[in-house]
C-alpha cells in the first residue's frame, strides 16, 4: 500500500473514532432522558444508516473539483447543452469515429443526489459519481461519436444537474490492437480486470504474471488444509489462472509467462535486491514450482531465488522474447497497491537493460488510492474518469468500447478466477441488501465479487504515455 493511501486510511479512521465518540456520548444522553429500550433501537437505525449510506470508502471531500490536466495538443471543443441534448458550439471535427472523447462538465447533486447516487444519462450510457457531489467530473463519450456529430448527443442528469457549457477533449491515441502488445498483470486476475477487452481483440499479445498471488488463503483451509498448505493450493490454482484463463481471449499459453514470485513481497524485494524473499505464507522460497507450464526459458530458472535481481532479469528477458511495442501495466501515480507498484518499478529497471524498446505504455487502474468504488454505478455502464484530488503527469487516454459479447465473455473469465469466487462475508451480503432497498444500489446477476460490478463495463480505460 503506498504512503498516501495509507495516511488517507488513519485520515479516515481517526474522523471514524471521533464520529463514534460522538455518537456513544449522544446514546449516553437519551439513556437518561429516555426509556432504556430506545437505546437498542437508536443503535440499530444508526447501524442501518451507516451501512447505506456512510459505508463507501472516500476519502477525499466530494465538493472538490477533479484535477486532471492533458498535453496542449490534445484538441479540445466547446459544447452546450441544449434540451438536455449535447451540441457543437465551435465547428465540429470529421474524424471522431476512433477518438476516445473526453467531455469536461460542471455537475450539482440535487438534495436526492445525497442519498441516492447521481448519474449522467448519455445516449445509450450512463455513468455515475458520489453522492452529494459537487465540481468538475470528467465523462467518457466515447463510442457515441455518431451521435453527437448527427444529431447530438442526449445529455442529463439524474439526482443532479449539469452546467450548459462543456467542454471535450478528443484523443487520437491509436488502438494498440494491430500491434506487438505486452500485458504485465501483478497477479493472475489484473490482466482480465483492466484489458480483458483490449487483448481479445489483438491480433499479437503475450501476458506476463509476477506473483502467484498465494496470500490471504483462509478459505481453502475449511478443506482440512494448514495454512501453509492453503496458501500452497491457492498458489498453484491462481498460477494455472494465470496461463489458463487468456485462452479465453484467443491468447495461447505458449505467449503466457509466470514469473511465479510471492505476492505481497516485491516492495521488499526492490528494497534489498539480494535477498531472497519466500512466501510470507506458504513456507515455499523456490519460485520454479511456479514456472512448469511456461514455453519460455527465464534467468531466473537457473537458481528459483525471488530476488529482485531475478525479477529485473525476468522482465528484461521478456521485453526481448516478445518484442512489444505496447507495454499494458499498472499506472504508478493512480494505483496504489504495493505489488502494482513495484511492478511499474521493476519495469523500468528492465527498460533500462533491455535491447529491446517499446514505443508506447498504456497504464491501467485496477484500485485507487481514495474510492474504493470507483468505476461508481451499475455493471455494463461507462467508465467516467476516476477521482483525481492531486495533479497527474499530463498524459493521453485511450478508452477500449466493448461490445456486450465482450462484456460477457469478461464476466465469464472474472467468474473463472478462483480469487474472485470465494464466497462474500455475510456483513457485506447483510450490507448490500440494505443498500438496495434503501438506496437503489444494483449488483450484477453474473457473481457476487465486487470486480464483476467495477470490471464489466462498456469502457476499458488507459492512460498512453510515449517512450
Amino acid at each position: 500500500m503506498s504512503v498516501r493511501k495509507q495516511q488517507l486510511l488513519k485520515q479516515h479512521r481517526r474522523s471514524k473514532r471521533i464520529a463514534m465518540l460522538v455518537i456513544v456520548v449522544g446514546l449516553a444522553l437519551l439513556g437518561l432522558i429516555a426509556p432504556l429500550w430506545l437505546l437498542p433501537l437508536a443503535l440499530l437505525v444508526l447501524w442501518i444508516v451507516h451501512e447505506a449510506w456512510f459505508a463507501d470508502h472516500l476519502f477525499y471531500a466530494v465538493q472538490d473539483d477533479y484535477q486532471y490536466r492533458f498535453p496542449e495538443t490534445v484538441p479540445r471543443y466547446d459544447l452546450r447543452i441544449v434540451n438536455d441534448r449535447l451540441q457543437w458550439a465551435d465547428t465540429a471535427p470529421l474524424d471522431l469515429q476512433q477518438a476516445t472523447l473526453i467531455a469536461k462538465v460542471q455537475i450539482n447533486s440535487s438534495w436526492l443526489g445525497r442519498w441516492f447516487d447521481p448519474s449522467v444519462c448519455i445516449g445509450n450510457d450512463q455513468q455515475t459519481f458520489e453522492r452529494a457531489a459537487q465540481g468538475i467530473r470528467y465523462l467518457n463519450l466515447t463510442g457515441q461519436a455518431e451521435t453527437l456529430l448527427a444529431e447530438g448527443l442526449s445529455l442529463h442528469g439524474r439526482f443532479c444537474t449539469l452546467a450548459n457549457k462543456v467542454q471535450l477533449y478528443v484523443f487520437k491515441q491509436p488502438s494498440p490492437v494491430a500491434e506487438n502488445m505486452m500485458i504485465l498483470a501483478p497477479h493472475a486476475d489484473d490482466a482480465e480486470l483492466a484489458a480483458f477487452g483490449l487483448y481479445s481483440s489483438a491480433n499479437n499479445v503475450s501476458i506476463v504474471t509476477l506473483t502467484q498471488g498465494e496470500i490471504e488463503a483462509e478459505h481453502y483451509q475449511r478443506l482440512g488444509l494448514s495454512a501453509e498448505q492453503a496458501a500452497q493450493l491457492k498458489g498453484r490454482l491462481r498460477t494455472w489462472d494465470s496461463m489458463a484463463i487468456p485462452l479465453w481471449g484467443g491468447v495461447p499459453q505458449t505467449q503466457c509467462v509466470q514469473l511465479g514470485y510471492y505476492c505481497m513481497q516485491l516492495p521488499a524485494m526492490a528494497q534489498q535486491p539480494d535477498l531472497a524473499f519466500g512466501s510470507k505464507q506458504s513456507a515455499e522460497v523456490d519460485i520454479r514450482s511456479a514456472r512448469q507450464f511456461n514455453a519460455l526459458q527465464l534467468p531466473a530458472d537457473a537458481t528459483g531465488l525471488p530476488t529482485w535481481h531475478n525479477l529485473v532479469a525476468d522482465l528484461r528477458a521478456c521485453l526481448e522474447h516478445f518484442q512489444p511495442d505496447v507495454v499494458v501495466m499498472p499506472h504508478p501515480e493512480i494505483d496504489p497497491h504495493a505489488d502494482h507498484i513495484a511492478t511499474t518499478q521493476a519495469f523500468f529497471q528492465a527498460l533500462t537493460q533491455s535491447a529491446w524498446q517499446p514505443q508506447r505504455l498504456f497504464l491501467y487502474a485496477n484500485h485507487l488510492h481514495d474510492n474504493d468504488r470507483w468505476p461508481m454505478g451499475d455493471a455494463n455502464t461507462g467508465v467516467a474518469l476516476p477521482p483525481a484530488m492531486v495533479e497527474l503527469p499530463a498524459d493521453e487516454l485511450f478508452s477500449c468500447v466493448l461490445s456486450e459479447q465482450q462484456q460477457l465473455d469478461k464476466a465469464m473469465a472474472l467468474l473463472m478466477q478462483h480469487d474472485l469466487q470465494t464466497p462474500q462475508p455475510f456483513k457485506r451480503q447483510l450490507r448490500r441488501k440494505i443498500q438496495q432497498l434503501l438506496t437503489g444500489r444494483r449488483w450484477p446477476k453474473t457473481g457476487d465479487n465486487e470486480f464483476l460490478r467495477k470490471a464489466v463495463r462498456k469502457h476499458e480505460l488507459f492512460w498512453v504515455r510515449e517512450l
